[in-house]
């Protein structure tokens, strides 16, 4: 099984699932047309024809530019990663029900969010692994090499920097940049540390397509806006405060405090039940 970075380019498509162009077309799994009717609701269609069918009254998921709704693109990542492990298991085909159950979604989800890649799986059989690999990897655009630069070495810098899962998923550490001398210099991972003062002439150098900041909340902004001024539009920010950005930007945050505070949530929630204590989060 290939990583991603060895995936052939979309020229190179691996052979479909039986050798037939078009395989993982075949109708099976019952795919499904899905459209956006009138007021925004999603409306269904089967295969087999008749009318639409309409799902509910809530707004259609806005769709990214490439024509796939942006909640479907925040899952491929988490497909992309189930897919990998049992890639690692050794297993080269897997039903729609089995790969939801390892994403954690459902497999009517699963199998509409797929059908905006193409790919459906075959009757009797499922979905080839790693042809599914190749299509998800290509949606997300990790055939391609994207640099990186990690703006703050201390100690969440230099973890992302010598983190190696990075390479073949597509990413390739640029640059490691910081404002401490005594960092200067040092080889961290694959690079070495720069100062920030050369942020503008790594971004132009290495042709920087992510920035990480990785620096403190009070100088996140400032590092974010030299970024954008240096042609970066995508961000992703660990920094623990919302950034603002021009639109056409894209940033994604990354809050660890925030996701503990949830987790102690339910955890409040779930000790409160065994204890037959009154649910904390109800009130007085």
């Amino acid at each position: 099984m290939s990583s991603v970075a060895e995936l052939p380019s979309p020229g190179e498509e691996p052979s479909r699932p039986g050798g037939a162009p078009g395989a993982d077309k075949a109708p099976a799994e019952t795919p499904t047309a899905v459209e956006v009717g009138v007021c925004g609701r999603l409306r269904r269609a089967e295969d087999g024809g008749g009318d639409a069918e309409q799902l509910d009254c809530q707004p259609a998921e806005r769709p990214c530019p490439s024509g796939i709704p942006d909640a479907t693109v925040a899952r491929l990542p988490v497909y992309l990663r189930a897919l990998y492990t049992l890639a690692e298991r050794g297993v080269s085909t897997v039903a729609s029900d089995e790969l939801a159950a390892a994403a954690g979604v459902n497999s009517a989800k699963l199998r509409k969010d797929l059908s905006h890649l193409g790919s459906y799986g075959i009757r009797g059989v499922g979905y080839d692994v790693e042809y599914l690999v190749y299509q998800v990897s290509r949606a997300l655009g990790l055939n391609q090499n994207w640099p990186v630069v990690i703006v703050g070495a201390g100690n969440l810098g230099r973890a992302l920097a010598n983190y190696g899962g990075f390479v073949s998923r597509g990413f390739r550490i640029a640059a490691l940049l910081d404002t401490d001398q005594a960092l200067v210099g040092r080889e961290l991972g694959s690079v070495v540390v720069r100062h920030v003062s050369e942020l503008e002439e790594v971004v132009a150098n290495s042709g920087i397509a992510i920035g990480v900041i990785a620096v403190p909340a009070g100088a996140a902004q400032a590092v974010c806006d030299r970024l954008v001024a240096a042609g970066v539009t995508s961000i992703l920010n660990f920094a623990p405060l919302v950034l603002t950005v021009p639109e056409g930007v894209d940033v994604r945050k990354v809050d660890l405090s925030i996701e503990l505070q949830i987790l102690a949530f339910h955890a409040q929630r779930r000790s409160a039940e065994r204890f037959g204590q009154p649910d904390p989060a109800a009130g007085a």
